[in-house]
């Protein structure tokens, strides 16, 4: 399979294992948490009088009809509900309170999706249990020049949370606890893909995108072989190392490649 091939299998799969969790998660909507920013719209039945929308204030709460202050942020939805149904019961405004809540707007739970996607911004976290593959999905998916391997930052028990994660993993290698339920706050940044650079006496010099354990016959091959005057003895690559020093190696064919390294075939002399 092409590699253009598998990064469209893999953004259709990411779309459909999205859709997926969506049609899963919709009987959970009720349990979000409310939080600031977020628009909702409150229902009692049979009691239009008391319909409201409402904005979640930045300390969490709303002005209710009769109730006042109702604190909502930091709760979910469902739970929301038996509090406003509670306050109508125990001040005797409505004996038998049946209340319902829609999310209009969410504003209080969202995560960003950066870097090498479709359609980088910020999400809402609009479903109980949203997950890495949804909010990419709801990005439009790994850009073409994007890479394998992802970065998600947060926060986790009120400390620093940072984790790299490959995705194709995911799906292939059933590591499907990487496939991380998202937190309000948290960032996705996907780099850019990693890149050798090819030249000299070879058909096609340029950039050229690594795979896994791409081998310098592989790069070579890629790279449209060798031409006419170029000899594998004139093989070198550059590689920069963690001094910032670029060091010139004579590989061998099965040699596996770095990100960055620069590979070069001189011209034979014979």
């Amino acid at each position: 399979m092409t590699t253009l091939l598998l990064r469209r299998w893999m953004l259709a799969v990411l779309l459909l294992v999205a859709a997926g969790h969506a049609a899963a998660q919709l009987a959970n909507t009720r349990e979000y948490v409310l939080g600031p920013g977020d628009v909702i719209r409150i229902n009692v039945f049979q009691s239009p009088d008391l319909s409201l929308e409402a904005r979640v204030s930045e300390s969490g709460s709303i002005t209710y009809p009769l109730l006042g202050q109702v604190q909502v942020g930091g709760i979910p939805v469902v739970q929301a509900e038996k509090r406003i149904a509670d306050g109508l019961r125990s001040g005797n405004y409505v004996k038998q309170p049946q209340v319902s809540i829609l999310v209009v707007q969410v504003r209080g739970n969202q995560a960003s999706v950066l870097g090498q996607v479709n359609r980088p911004g910020k999400y809402p976290l609009e479903l109980a249990n949203t997950r890495l593959t949804d909010l990419i999905a709801m990005a439009g998916g790994v850009a073409t020049g994007g890479a394998d391997v992802i970065v998600v930052t947060g926060v986790r028990n009120t400390k620093p949370f940072r984790k790299e994660i490959d995705l194709p993993s995911i799906f292939m290698g059933g590591k499907t606890e990487d496939d991380m339920v998202m937190q309000n706050g948290d960032v996705v940044y996907v780099d850019r893909m990693p890149t050798i650079y090819i030249y000299g006496e070879v058909q096609r010099p340029g950039a050229l995108r690594l795979e896994r354990d791409m081998s310098v016959m592989q790069a070579l091959a890629t790279g449209g072989g060798l031409t006419q005057r170029g000899t594998e003895r004139g093989l070198r690559v550059h590689r920069r190392g963690a001094d910032g020093r670029v060091q010139v190696i004579q590989p061998s064919m099965e040699d596996t490649l770095r990100d960055g390294d620069v590979v070069y075939v001189r011209e034979s002399l014979f």
